[in-house]
Formats: structure tokens, sequence, C-alpha cells
């Protein structure tokens, strides 16, 4: 297990700069994800920890040692890639095994660790197969199962998952944690997917525009997000600005809203209000104390789940809740929010 450590990393093409001054510190055995939109520096930053891309400054630790100028092949790093660049004229095995082989692994510790690998990823019984005989699942265990053959110090996954339909890729997110806790391997994921990211990561390092903008549990990211770009790519939809009234009430354009008391947050600081919409309870009748009025204007029924656009005058609410009952649109309701569960910007 490895530690890897960025200390003001950043990469320039040409005027272009892709990463400016990023710091990330990934403890040994745990998985980290690089989150955030299509070119906003992810990919680039994981080819830079590889060893593919040699850093425009700063420094890129393992283990406390510098291997900002150390090529590929000496970083004993894995990779594995959106498209699984797997050699079509080759069976599973051959594929598994192709790593060890060209670095001329001794037939009987290659056979050894095959067994092993294709027993962990369960393809013993595909090992014949070529990966046009494989479902696209399939072909990403073989991917994984080549990795980790060879042992590596780090593994590197770009959007492994991004070729997979929607059931298949939280399959495989299961697949890649259990796999991940169990070899104890630090792991780097890129994605752009903010479910794909929680589910997966121990922390979640977002970057913008080549910025790490937040890194972060991901519990911490969702509910208490850094700023307001942070809370938006999270899928805030209910953001409400306001004024503070007092260390515990802020006026907003909807009414009056407990909150937690925070340092910095004081009587007259303007504010950005964001309300969770699985954070508010919906009643359809008004509560002794306090309560936002509201109307159903729009119902969006998910099987499980069922999400209320409440309109609240000056805005309208999203609001998450359980398939338990069904509030008619048109329906007159309050907003009951707890204090705690509201998080200022």
């Amino acid at each position: 297990m490895t530690k890897v450590q960025l200390n003001a990393v950043r990469k320039q093409f040409g005027a272009f700069v892709a990463i400016e001054n990023i710091d990330l510190d990934i403890e040994s055995g745990e998985l980290v994800a690089l989150l955030g939109p299509s070119g906003c520096g992810k990919t680039t930053t994981l080819r830079m920890i590889a060893g593919l891309e040699r850093p425009s400054g700063g420094a890129i630790l393992f283990d406390g040692k510098d291997v900002s100028e150390q090529p590929v092949q000496d970083r004993n790093v894995g990779m594995v890639f959106q498209r699984y660049a797997l050699f079509p004229h080759m069976t599973v095995e051959k594929n598994v095994a192709f790593g060890l082989s060209v670095r001329g692994t001794p037939r009987d510790e290659i056979g050894e660790r095959l067994e092993e690998i294709l027993d962990v990823v369960q393809l013993t019984q595909f090992r014949h197969r070529f990966p046009a005989q494989l479902s696209g699942g399939q072909m990403q265990r073989v991917a994984i199962a080549r990795t980790l053959i060879t042992k590596p110090s780090v593994l590197m996954m770009d959007e492994p998952l991004a070729n997979l339909d929607t059931k298949l890729r939280g399959e495989m997110r299961r697949f890649i944690r259990d796999l991940q806790q169990r070899f104890g391997i630090t792991t780097i994921f890129v994605t752009h997917d903010q479910v794909e990211a929680m589910e997966l990561a121990d922390r979640v390092a977002v970057i913008f525009n080549g910025h790490l903008a937040q890194y972060d549990a991901p519990a911490k990211l969702y509910q208490q997000p850094a700023n307001l770009d942070v809370a938006d790519f999270m899928g805030a939809s209910n953001i409400v600005p306001g004024r503070m009234k007092s260390h515990e009430l802020v006026e907003t354009a909807i009414g009056e809203i407990r909150v937690a008391s925070r340092a910095g947050f004081d009587s007259g600081k303007d504010v950005q209000v964001m309300l969770r919409g699985e954070a508010i309870d919906l009643l359809t009748s008004q509560p002794a104390r306090g309560g936002v009025a509201g109307r159903v204007v729009a119902r969006d029924f998910f099987g499980a789940s069922v999400n209320y656009n409440i309109d609240c005058g000056t805005h309208q609410i999203t609001v998450s809740e359980q398939a338990r009952r069904l509030v008619d649109v048109g329906t007159p309701v309050w907003l009951s929010i707890d204090p705690e569960r509201v998080w200022l910007l």
C-alpha cells in the first residue's frame, strides 16, 4: 500500500493551464475519486500521477519519495481504461497473464497468480473465451484482473464504467469497492458521475477548470459543499438567497428559516440557503410553529420515491420523500425544515 501526495502540482500545455496548483493527500489503502465535468483536468491529474504526463510544476510523492521525474515503468502503477484495451486474439487467461509474461515472470508463478486472480474476479469459467464472447461487465473484470495480477502499488481507473448500462454500472461499482477493500490497494478513480463517486470513494476531490474546489468525504461534500459551484454540481436543487436576522434565523424570499448557529454567519450577513429535498418534511396541515407555506405544482413519481415541486411564491422548492403517500397537484402544503440540515453559503 502506498501513500500518494500532490504538492502544488500544475500542468500547462503551451499557454493553456490545465491544472493549477493542486494539493492532495491520498492515504495508503484509500480509494479517492477525482470528480468533475468533462475537460476539468481530472484525467490529466491521473496521468501525471501515473507518469504518463510530466507536471509543469510541483511534486508528486509516493510514500514521501518524489517521483515527478520518474518514468511510468518505474512507478509500479496499474491503469484500467474506459475502453478495456483487451487483445482480441487472446483468451481471457492470456489477456490477464500478459503483464506478467512480458516481465519475464516464471511460468509457475504466473500459473499460481492467474488461478488466484481469476477466482477473485469470478472469471475462472470464462478463461478460454475471447473478448468478443464476453459481456461488457466481464470484459471490464478482465481488464481489472490484468492490472491487479501485476500487484501494483497504486491502482488507477479512468472512467472504467462509462461504457456499461445503468444496472451493470451499479453491480460493477460494488464489485470494484469490494475488490479494492479486499486487496487494500491505494486507488484513484476518475469519474464525472456524482453517484459513482459517492458510492465508491472514501474521499472525493471535486475539480473545476483545473482547480481543486473541495476535497472531502462523500457525506460532507453532499451535505456541506464549500461553495455554490460544488453545491450545484452535487445536485442541490434548492438554493435560496437570504439575510441573517440572528445567529439562528435567516430571512429569505420564502419566509423565515431557522438554522443551526455557525461561526462567521452573523446578523445582517447576506447568505445563500441550501435546502436538500430529502431534508424537508412535506405537511398537509399547518404546523404549530414555523413552516413555509406553499402549493404543490408538480409531482414526479419514481416508484420507491416521489419528488414534489412546491410553489412558495418567489421560488419553487423541490421536496423528495419515499412514496408512502401521494399528494395531489394543487394541494396547499407547509414545509417543515430541520435547522440542523440547513446549510449556509
